[in-house]
């Protein structure tokens, strides 16, 4: 009898890599296995997807659009959360109820606060795209600290409590499975790429490259900050940041520092490893992460890296002096001299290349969701 199993992922019509990688997951286990698919969408019902999904995947949307919600005053928009949630779980219960799925996973948001009590039977799985330290934190400026910090713990403690119930749980670094000492169900399994470029860099061209959304959590400030010491030792090379959102405010700190041509912050771009192959050092300055698939994508197109230490990915992807460089996270001195390390050692800098193109193959589609394979057939 054929396996059914369904993906609660709440949004697919706009790009964000979390999107990306359950769209792509799906779409792999209907190519390579019998499986019956199903996913759950909340969002924007009457948008199209962004990520197509396999024509065997059948798909329903229950148009809850929580996300609306970040539009309202902060007390309306509670109130209207719970009112939405509670919509939620009525369709959702109902949904897998008469569906009867052997295996529902989830991405840990709204839904996992009432999924093991749906007596559906199935096997519940939740897989974290984020890390524990960075996950269901609430601050609000407003607030006194003591407020903020015993609200972070009472929804941190619902959700451990819910994770401890579930069939498996998946994380997606070794390093933040250490942060889940007492929980006997955790797995590790990393997001995977789903190409290996033809083309890699030759380490050979003045320029260095990032990717991420302009937010806070990338650290593009503190990059930006660290080359202007870059910019003094090495005025010939030139950094692009490519990336979604609005990146006004990093381009004027880059028009403070007296870095325009020299640092370009340009949009997201839709051929992301020609620009990997036009540069010759990533850079990771990201605050905290779940695991950074950029990184691993530049590692595959023969990019050497620095980056932050930061909370979780680069310590799972980069071996130190192998095949880039991991540096204190924050410390944007340490950061320009990494930088400049690579760029005044150009045999060091081919090498590192090399070895992460290589070392990148480990996290290649086939390999990661043969972890996936095995584990749902275990349950």
């Amino acid at each position: 009898m054929r396996k059914r199993v369904v993906y609660i992922v709440g949004d697919l019509s706009y790009p964000n890599g979390m999107s990306r990688v359950l769209s792509q997951k799906v779409n792999y286990l209907a190519s390579h296995t019998d499986y019956e698919l199903y996913v759950v969408l909340t969002e924007k019902a009457s948008s199209p997807l962004y990520y197509e999904l396999n024509p065997d995947i059948k798909w329903v949307n229950f148009d809850i659009n929580f996300d609306s919600l970040y539009q309202l005053p902060f007390f309306r928009r509670i109130l209207l959360f719970y009112y939405k949630k509670r919509l939620y779980q009525r369709q959702l219960s109902n949904y897998l109820c008469q569906l009867r799925p052997d295996i529902t996973v989830s991405v840990l948001r709204r839904e996992i606060d009432f999924l093991n009590d749906i007596h559906d039977g199935s096997r519940k799985v939740g897989e974290l795209h984020f890390n524990r330290q960075t996950y269901r934190t609430f601050e609000r400026w407003w607030l006194p600290n003591f407020v903020n910090h015993a609200i972070t713990r009472l929804w941190q403690k619902k959700l451990e409590h819910e994770i401890l119930r579930l069939d498996r749980f998946v994380v997606l670094t070794k390093e933040d499975c250490n942060n889940w000492i007492g929980f006997p169900n955790v797995n590790v399994i990393p997001n995977p790429i789903y190409s290996y470029p033809d083309i890699a860099s030759t380490c050979e061209n003045k320029q260095a490259i990032a990717v991420g959304r302009y937010t806070y959590q990338k650290g593009f400030d503190i990059l930006i900050n660290a080359w202007v010491m870059v910019k003094k030792r090495h005025p010939d090379w030139i950094l692009k940041i490519f990336g979604a959102g609005n990146a006004d405010v990093y381009k004027q700190l880059v028009a403070k520092n007296d870095l325009e041509g020299v640092i370009f912050c340009e949009c997201a771009t839709d051929d992301v490893y020609a620009q990997y192959a036009r540069s010759s050092i990533f850079i990771l300055s990201s605050r905290y992460e779940g695991l950074p698939l950029v990184l691993i994508e530049a590692m595959a197109s023969g990019l050497p890296s620095v980056a932050f230490a930061c909370p979780c990915g680069p310590r799972d992807c980069i071996s130190d002096g192998e095949d880039g460089i991991l540096v204190e996270n924050g410390n944007s001195i340490e950061l320009a001299n990494s930088i400049c390390y690579l760029i005044e050692h150009d045999t060091v800098r081919v090498a590192y290349g090399t070895a992460a193109r290589r070392n990148a193959l480990r996290f290649m589609e086939d390999n990661i969701m043969l972890k996936w394979i095995e584990m749902f057939d275990s349950l």
